[in-house]
């Protein structure tokens, strides 16, 4: 189909020009842009920024310990990554077609008043992640604090020097990467894509160090792609390979689902897919791979198997390895938060009063929120992470599948962009007083039943469930909005004249 210009369109060729958007539903941060730069670079080191995190490292490592042999947990993490290489090709496309950030594409499937219902969830799961990562960079902080100072070592004991589960030292190294991510966030965009530009490779140089360290420590012989015994055989082995593939999809649903945000910026659909390629099957593969070696090294050389990344920097000899690892490794977590867990939810807050919470106020509500919900108790043992992975999908995947129901399914990739930004009441995304019925039907069965595994699984068969959150709670709301959306009165709506390919 053949792209019509709207009024908006021309508008952005036009300094002169303003469109005439209903000030309720915009401000500079969410309209469409005018000019996207962005090339697959940008989009490869956005996501070795995401992947070459603290907790990107952890989870990875937590995957090699499920008793499965190492070649069955590398298949399961490439069928995973891939996956979600696919469904990012997905839902990059509305995005960076319009020019606009998640929350206001969601208005095409939720109504112009709707999207906030999306926006709030995703923002409030983005404050969430928020929190983990900006504590797990934390923990890299005190490394550094405590081997150059060691007299603070009993500082960094909660049960000594603690409140709400976290020390004293532990405090301080949080508020302080809390004031930094927010100094960084506040220079906009383009300082924040120049700063993950460097993240991404900065931690591969400290990951090949710290892998030929260790090599040159135990030998190549002790290289092992086993972390632990292993467990599963067979037809046994099958059910925890899809429970890996499911968590790996789980861990990447956040800057999946606000892949939006950033895909607006890109040049074209052929650049964002060349920078998925890269930034996700095989960059991830690579990080993995790294990942587990680096781990399975730790065993000869320290006598015990260490999966968390920092500590494994603590045990070298050298002070200037140590804070020159620890802080790297800082750096990147620091640099993923922003990118992943800043930006989406500072749209999002946004979104649900424009003139009144500009982008920057709505970064800085999420990162005052972060803090509320004391995330070190969210991520503090394996059992915890993937639960907290579990609920945070059973959310995420509605929202997911609404999205892709609707752009793809039901209006066959046709979106009205200016009608994206006004609130007359025969306009095509006002529905009914500005909410979609079915959409909202849609998310909240997707994620009740999406859920309800985690919550009960003591419940025979409901541990396993849970591992598959995501799936359920996307696939659900997808079939329930389709099969409204087609076959109901629930969507009736008029449509505009003017129809534009996005």
């Amino acid at each position: 189909m053949t792209d019509i210009v709207t009024p908006a369109a021309a508008a952005a060729e036009s300094p002169a020009a303003t469109p005439d958007y209903d000030p309720r539903l915009t401000n500079d941060d969410l309209a469409p842009l005018k000019k996207q730069t962005w090339g697959s670079y940008h989009i490869f080191a956005f996501w070795m920024s995401d992947v070459h995190s603290v907790g990107g490292y952890v989870t990875a490592g937590s995957l090699f310990a499920l008793g499965l042999a190492g070649w069955q947990v590398l298949a399961a993490l490439l069928i995973g990554i891939t996956i979600v290489y696919f469904l990012c090709n997905l839902v990059a496309a509305p995005s960076q077609r319009a020019g606009v950030p998640y929350p206001v594409m969601c208005r095409s499937a939720f109504g112009v008043k709707g999207a906030n219902i999306p926006a709030i969830i995703r923002g409030l799961i983005a404050v969430a992640w928020y929190g983990i990562q900006t504590y797990l960079a934390s923990a890299a902080l005190i490394v550094v604090a405590v081997k150059l100072f060691p007299s603070l070592a009993p500082y960094a004991v909660s049960g000594d020097y603690g409140f709400l589960g976290l020390s004293l030292l532990g405090w301080c190294a949080y508020l302080v990467l809390w004031v930094v991510q927010a100094a960084v966030f506040w220079q906009g965009m383009e300082s924040i894509r120049k700063f993950i530009d460097f993240c991404g490779p900065a931690v591969y140089v400290v990951m090949f160090f710290l892998c030929g360290y260790l090599i040159y420590k135990a030998g190549w012989g002790s290289i092992d792609l086993q972390l632990g015994s292993v467990k599963y055989h067979g037809w046994d082995a099958l059910p925890v390979v899809l429970g890996a593939i499911a968590l790996v999809v789980s861990y990447f649903c956040g800057p999946m689902l606000n892949f939006g945000d950033f895909s607006r910026y890109s040049k074209s659909m052929a650049a964002v897919k060349r920078g998925n390629l890269l930034g996700l099957p095989v960059n991830f593969l690579a990080f993995s791979l790294l990942v587990v070696i680096t781990a399975s090294l730790t065993i000869p050389v320290y006598g015990e198997l260490i999966t968390d990344p920092v500590e494994t920097v603590s045990r070298i000899d050298s002070t200037f390895a140590i804070v020159l690892g620890a802080l790297t490794f800082t750096i990147a977590t620091v640099g993923i938060n922003i990118v992943a867990n800043f930006i989406s939810p500072a749209f999002d807050f946004s979104h649900v009063s424009p003139q009144k919470i500009s982008w920057r106020m709505g970064g800085m509500i999420a990162a005052v929120g972060s803090v509320l919900i004391t995330p070190w108790n969210l991520y503090n043992n394996p059992d915890v992470i993937h639960y907290t992975l579990e609920v945070l999908g059973a959310f995420i995947g509605p929202l997911f599948g609404v999205l892709i129901a609707d752009y793809y399914l039901v209006r066959k990739r046709e979106i009205v962009v200016d009608e994206l930004f006004t609130m007359a009441a025969t306009g095509k995304y006002w529905y009914t007083k500005g909410f979609n019925p079915v959409a909202v039907i849609a998310t909240v069965i997707g994620a009740i039943a999406a859920v309800f595994p985690v919550l009960a699984k003591n419940v025979y068969g409901m541990h396993t469930a849970a591992q598959y959150s995501w799936f359920i709670g996307c696939g659900l709301a997808l079939a329930i909005y389709y099969g409204l959306a087609t076959r109901t009165k629930l969507m009736a709506t008029s449509a505009p004249a003017e129809i534009v390919t996005a």
